[in-house]
């Protein structure tokens, strides 16, 4: 499994900090970070919030199963499970605001899908402001297609920040699911 110094810290910062806790809404109910989520109210992509600053401001989100394909054996892992670009608070004021987007996705959203008997995933959901010179397009299949699970084992998500020039974490959260 590729190591990913921004899931470790990420964990550890929303467990001291609840300011950088991401709001998340699975299947219409509110998240608290480890929340379990059944995974048949999971299959739709989650609606995301967040204390906004400058209601201009662009963001991303990156959704990843972290325990793909077991908790104790992740060769696999982690696995991609979204990149949605462009999302925009919907409230013209700073504040908490749900996040929007109409740009293509660079990951289409998939649901939970762990193998049976091998205890709760979990999933992370991270945003970040998104750069100005973000192209979603550079990263996405062609012809807004979903990517194939072949791209979506081993996430590198270091990698991508490096590539995509994100900044750091500004919020996250995560639930279980099996």
């Amino acid at each position: 499994m590729p190591v990913n110094n921004s899931v470790k810290r990420s964990l550890e910062t929303i467990e001291k900090d609840t300011s950088k806790v991401l709001g998340l809404k699975v299947g219409g109910k509110d998240v608290t970070p480890g929340e379990y989520i059944p995974k048949a109210q999971a299959q739709v992509p989650p609606e995301l919030s967040f204390n906004v600053t400058s209601p201009s401001s662009t963001y991303i989100g990156i959704g990843l199963d972290i325990d793909a394909p077991f908790p104790a054996f992740g060769p696999l892992g982690p696995i991609l499970h979204w990149i949605q670009p462009g999302l925009k608070a919907t409230s013209p004021l700073a504040g908490s605001s749900t996040l929007a987007s109409s740009d293509p996705f660079v990951a289409d959203y998939i649901g939970p899908a762990p193998p049976p008997f091998g205890g709760p995933h979990r999933y992370l959901f991270f945003l970040y402001e998104q750069p100005a010179d973000f192209d979603g397009k550079k990263y996405a299949p062609p012809d807004g297609k979903s990517l194939s699970n072949w791209l979506r084992m081993r996430f590198d998500l270091d990698d991508f920040e490096k590539k995509a020039n994100l900044g750091p974490v500004l919020a996250v959260n995560y639930f279980k699911s099996n």
